[in-house]
């Protein structure tokens, strides 16, 4: 056989075309760039927004030893916010965990805006660790590492100005694989059980270095997260940390941190909401109102993609391939329940791990993907990022569906479904006693997702809502809800009468000040004596033949009745939800109260429970 010399001429060219190709790229990226830093780098520089605030705040409190279980308190943490500086902005700590705001602390003492700056910085130097770490773990080129990232760049854009937690996310997850590959099982385990312990979404990757048979990242990655509680105990003590795991943990998990019905948010267990469960306020028209069905499903799909991809990270061919773990980080976002545009700059992991294994043809597919995700995409009740997700979880795993053992995964999954069915006769038995299944809402037509605080007075129902990005006094009268606006937020309101007037705190500028609103003049008075603040657990009613109360069922709160003259107090409300503020109509006929059953975790809204009803349960 003869060989055949190269040919020098079409090797030159050859290395000319792929200088100049990457002069091209390199010349993107320093204009993409620079475009970044001018535009979201510098608006999150100057600006500031909410997210930043609900971990700054947490972080001062840390500091100032307040309790943990207040955190997940709205109104409470709103008040907080305002003292810390932050003014004008709703906030919540309803998904965090005991451990989210740990890396704000050494932070907290600065100003706000000073403080999201330092984070700002440090989460700039982390993306270009990232960047690193993905270039020596894939070998891939850096000009194509940093062009996917501004693939992503509304994602990109939206961590900077909201100084969001998702690029520390993202460094942390490719920590772990980096360490994974080079050999450091048990420094991988570690920086994924820190990943887990500040934020959950890194709670799948246990289950893949088991199905890895990786004993040393499995036990340094249950260490971690031991030590992390140890840490969590220390700080806040047993009985809030016991709280988080009862009571917001559970409720995160089903989907209830945050609205479960809104759109914006687009995960499987929205989806279900959306599909399956009826609320008046929020989705009064899903497809079919089936709560068995949504339990069910809930448990059952959830369950199913980690025996899928378990099953597929557990395959002998996979373990030398980037996919599996590719497969287990888009499984992440896959089975959250509190998702958001910020959140798929994670997906840059996966990606950039794929592309090594692709073709040219997949590899504009996927950089698709990258821009569907985090781009603002129309159409989101058709929730189609949730389907861009699972179609990139199929490709990551396209090689291996089919090794897949077949028999184990139909027993598990016949396993899976019998738990789920028995599941959900569980949580229909707590869903027949929520407020919802045996009371009217006592607003009509209120669309801000937000009510507690009622006071029933003879002109009208007061309440605190949200209105234009703030809190506000709400005034439901002649049957349509009015909203109250003040420089402030109007929070708490009640009254020491039925006849009025309206006693709330205004709370702007890091004070707190009662002050009276007179309903027929429609102005703020003088400020109220602190005296005059004061609210009881109990509350009778105005003819004064009954109490209303809130204690402790269950670990829950929840509101009972009895009589006055004595007698044992019968229960209206139950659930695995919080149910409170019983407030009398004026003519003692009906009880208010506020209620986050079927809602977001602290996200109440109002509901009213005739007397004859209540008293005869």
């Amino acid at each position: 056989m003869v060989e055949v010399a190269p040919n020098p001429l079409r090797a030159l060219a050859s290395r000319t075309r792929t200088a100049r190709l990457r002069l091209a790229q390199r010349a993107v990226v320093l204009i993409a760039s620079i475009f970044f830093l001018l535009t979201a780098f510098r608006a999150g520089w100057i600006h500031f927004e909410t997210d930043f605030g609900n971990y700054y705040t947490a972080a001062v409190l840390v500091r100032t030893r307040q309790p943990l279980r207040n955190y997940y308190d709205w109104t409470w943490f709103a008040r907080q916010m305002n003292f810390a500086g932050i003014e004008g902005r709703i906030g919540a700590y309803a998904s965090q965990t005991p451990l989210t705001m740990l890396p704000l602390v050494p932070i907290s003492g600065l100003p706000p805006q000073i403080a999201k700056r330092v984070w700002l910085t440090a989460n700039l130097l982390l993306l270009l660790l990232t960047v690193y770490l993905l270039v020596r773990v894939t070998s891939v080129s850096v000009e194509v590492v940093s062009l996917l990232v501004f693939c992503g760049f509304y994602s990109l854009r939206t961590n900077f100005l909201y100084g969001q937690y998702y690029v520390f996310l993202l460094f942390l997850l490719t920590l772990t694989y980096f360490c994974l590959v080079r050999g450091g099982s048990v420094a991988s385990g570690c920086v994924a059980g820190i990943a887990f312990a500040l934020k959950l979404y890194a709670g799948p990757l246990l289950l893949y270095f088991a199905a890895m048979r990786n004993r040393k990242a499995t036990a340094a990655m249950l260490a971690t997260i031991l030590c992390s509680c140890v840490v969590a105990i220390s700080l806040f003590g047993w009985r809030d940390v016991e709280f988080y795991g009862t009571h917001v943990l559970t409720r995160s998990l089903e989907g209830g941190s945050i609205d479960p019905y809104d759109a914006g948010n687009p995960t499987i267990s929205t989806l279900l909401h959306r599909l399956l469960r009826e609320d008046p306020e929020l989705n009064p028209h899903p497809v079919a109102d089936n709560p068995e069905l949504f339990f069910f499903l809930r448990t059952f799909v959830n369950l199913g993609i980690l025996i899928v991809i378990t099953a597929v990270a557990g395959n002998p061919q996979i373990i030398k391939s980037h996919r599996g773990f590719a497969c287990f980080v888009v499984a992440t976002l896959l089975l959250s329940t509190n998702v958001g545009s910020y959140t798929y700059i994670i997906l840059l992991l996966p990606v950039a791990l794929l592309w090594q294994e692709s073709t040219s043809a997949e590899r504009l597919g996927l950089i698709a993907l990258l821009f569907l995700l985090t781009a603002p995409v129309p159409l989101g009740w058709l929730f189609p990022k949730l389907w861009l997700v699972v179609l990139l979880m199929w490709y990551a795993g396209r090689p291996y569906w089919k090794l897949l053992p077949l028999r184990p995964i139909a027993a598990l999954l016949i396993i899976a479904a019998g738990f789920a069915w028995l599941d959900a006769r569980s949580r229909l038995r707590a869903y027949s006693q929520e407020p919802g299944r045996r009371f009217k809402n006592a607003v009509a037509q209120n669309g801000s997702g937000f009510s507690s605080f009622p006071v029933p007075l003879h002109s009208g129902l007061f309440f605190q809502s949200i209105a234009r990005g703030r809190y506000v006094l709400a005034w439901f009268h002649d049957d349509h809800t009015e909203n109250l606006f003040f420089d402030g937020q109007a929070l708490h309101p009640r009254a020491s009468t039925s006849d009025g007037p309206i006693i709330f705190d205004l709370v702007a500028h890091r004070t707190s000040t009662p002050v009276e609103f007179d309903p027929v003049h429609r102005m703020i008075t003088r400020p109220v004596a602190t005296e005059a603040l004061e609210s009881s657990e109990a509350t009778i009613s105005p003819d004064g033949k009954w109490v209303a109360y809130t204690a402790d069922s269950q670990g829950w709160e929840q509101v009972w009745i009895r009589p006055s003259a004595g007698g044992s107090g019968t229960r209206l409300t139950g659930g695995n939800c919080s149910s409170g503020s019983p407030a009398w109509e004026p003519d003692s006929k009906a009880i208010i109260f506020a209620s986050d059953c079927d809602r977001g975790l602290g996200l109440p809204t109002l509901y009213r429970a005739p007397v004859q009803v209540a008293s005869s349960r």
